[in-house]
C-alpha cells in the first residue's frame, strides 16, 4: 500500500493541530502527502509546519501555481482524500458543491475515496443543517466518520470531538486496502462486541491470563459504529488500546464479569460478536494474601471451569431469554494437533457451540495474538466456509461485518 497519493485537507478549527500527527503517520508509511488547508485553518496552524511535515508546498487558493492547474490535477491524481478536521462550514460547502478555494475544488475533482473527520461543538454537530449535510455527503459516497465524545473547546464536553489521529489513520488505511469497507449498512442496529483477555485472580498479585491484545475486537467495534451501528464494547484486558470513537465501553476483568456484562447488553442487541479471549478456567480459591515461596507453597492450584459465554448466548436464544432474531458470532483461536488440523477443530467447535458464524484464527508462531495482522476462515452454521486472506485486523473486521450484515438481512437461524 505504500506510495499512495494522499490529500490531507485541514479545516479551520482548534482540532487542526492534530492533523500534524496524521500527516506524519501517512509520510512514515511511505505515502506522498499533499496538504490543503483552508485559509481559516492557517489561523490555527502555520503553513511552514504543514510544508515541513508533508515535504510539499502548501496552497489554499485556486490562483496559486496556476500553470500546474492544481484545482483539477490534485483531486484527479489522488488515491485518497482525508479531511481532518472537517468543520461544520467545510461540510456545508462540500455538500453544496462549492469550489471557492483549493480544497473544495479538489473535492469536486476527486474520484477516489473521500473521508471527512468532523470536529465541532455538539450543538453544531446535532444541528439539522449539519445532519442533512452529512447525510447528503454519505449518500454521494463519501465516508463521514462518527466523531468522538469528550472535551471540546473550553469547558464544554460532548459529541463532536475529532477522533484521535491513530483512529483516522487506521480507517483511512483500511480504505486503501478496500475502498468499499465502510458502507452505512448497519444503520439502526445494535451490536455488542466483546474484546481482549480476562484475568482470573490467584492472589492479590498473580492471575491466570492470556496473550490477547484486544486489537481484533476493537477493530470490529470501531468499524461497526462507522457502518452505522450503535455499539457496546465489553472490554477485558487489552494492550493499552484507546476506546474507539462513538462506542460505549464497559470495562471488565474476569470471565464472570464479562459474562454478566454480555448477558445484560445482549438482551437489546441485534447481534453479539464474541471476539474476546475468555479464560476457560479460574482458580477455585483466591488467596487474600500473596502466596509466599517456601512454607505454605501449594503443590497444585485447583481450577474451576468458567461458564461458556458463547454457548450460554445460544441457549438463551433457544429458550427465549434472548430474541430469536439476535445474531451470534463466535471466535476460535485454534492450533492443529494429533487429532486434527485447525479447521477440523473449528468445525467441531461450531457444531458444539451452535452460533451462526464462527471466525477461526490459527495461532502460534507470531500469529493472531499481539500483532496487527490476521487471517483464518469464516464458518457458518449452514455449512459455508470462506477463507479470510492475510491482512490487517481492520480488513478482517470488515469481512466479518459483511457476513454479519448479510446474516441480519436474511435472519439468523435460531
Amino acid at each position: 500500500m505504500s506510495g499512495k497519493r494522499i490529500v490531507v485537507g485541514v479545516g479551520g478549527g482548534i482540532a487542526a493541530y492534530k492533523c500534524c500527527s496524521l500527516i506524519r503517520k501517512f509520510t512514515e508509511d511511505g505515502h506522498h502527502v499533499r496538504v490543503i488547508p483552508t485559509e481559516s485553518a492557517l489561523e490555527f496552524i502555520g503553513r511552514a509546519t504543514l510544508e515541513a511535515l508533508s515535504g510539499n508546498t502548501v496552497h489554499t487558493g485556486v490562483f496559486e501555481d496556476v500553470p500546474a492547474v492544481p484545482h483539477v490535477r490534485i483531486g484527479q491524481e489522488a488515491d485518497l482524500v482525508v479531511i481532518a478536521p472537517a468543520t461544520a462550514d467545510l461540510l456545508a460547502r462540500a455538500a453544496q458543491g462549492r469550489a471557492d478555494d483549493l480544497l473544495t475544488a479538489t473535492l469536486l475533482t476527486a474520484r477516489c475515496p473521500v473521508v471527512f473527520a468532523p470536529a465541532m461543538h455538539t450543538e453544531m454537530w446535532e444541528h439539522p443543517a449539519t445532519v442533512a449535510n452529512v447525510a447528503l455527503l454519505r449518500e454521494r459516497g463519501a465516508t463521514v466518520i462518527e466523531p468522538a465524545s469528550g472535551r471540546l473547546t473550553g469547558r464544554d464536553t460532548g459529541a463532536g470531538r475529532l477522533p484521535e489521529p491513530d483512529e483516522i489513520f487506521g480507517l483511512a488505511s483500511l480504505l486503501l486496502e478496500r475502498s468499499d469497507a465502510l458502507p452505512r449498512d448497519l444503520e439502526g442496529r445494535s451490536v455488542v462486541v466483546s474484546a481482549g483477555g480476562t484475568r482470573e485472580p490467584l492472589d492479590p498479585v498473580r492471575f491466570l491470563g492470556n496473550r490477547s491484545s484486544g486489537k481484533q475486537g476493537y477493530a470490529i467495534a470501531r468499524l461497526a459504529v462507522q457502518r452505522g451501528a450503535t455499539v457496546t464494547l465489553i472490554s477485558g484486558i487489552t494492550a493499552g488500546l484507546e476506546p474507539p470513537a462513538a462506542v460505549d465501553v464497559v470495562n471488565v476483568q474476569t470471565a464472570e464479569q464479562m459474562r454478566e456484562a454480555v448477558d445484560k447488553h445482549a438482551t437489546t442487541a441485534d447481534a453479539v460478536i464474541m471476539s474476546a479471549a475468555v479464560a476457560d478456567f479460574r482458580p477455585t480459591t483466591v488467596a487474600t494474601a500473596k502466596i509466599k515461596k517456601g512454607a505454605g507453597e501449594p503443590d497444585i492450584i485447583p481450577l474451576t471451569k468458567n461458564a461458556d459465554i458463547l454457548a450460554g448466548l445460544v441457549d438463551a436464544r433457544r429458550d427465549g431469554r434472548l430474541s430469536k432474531s439476535t445474531a451470534i458470532v463466535g471466535f476460535a483461536a485454534e492450533t492443529g494437533d494429533e487429532n486434527g488440523d485447525v479447521l477440523t477443530h473449528a468445525r467441531a467447535k461450531l457444531a458444539r457451540k451452535g452460533c451462526d458464524l464462527l471466525v477461526v484464527n490459527p495461532v502460534g508462531d507470531g500469529k493472531a495474538f499481539e500483532v496487527d495482522n490476521n487471517d483464518g476462515w469464516l464458518l457458518s452454521a449452514d455449512g459455508g466456509e470462506v477463507a479470510l486472506d492475510h491482512g490487517s485486523k481492520a480488513l478482517m473486521a470488515s469481512r466479518v461485518l459483511d457476513a454479519l450484515t448479510a446474516l441480519l438481512d436474511r435472519g439468523p437461524t435460531a
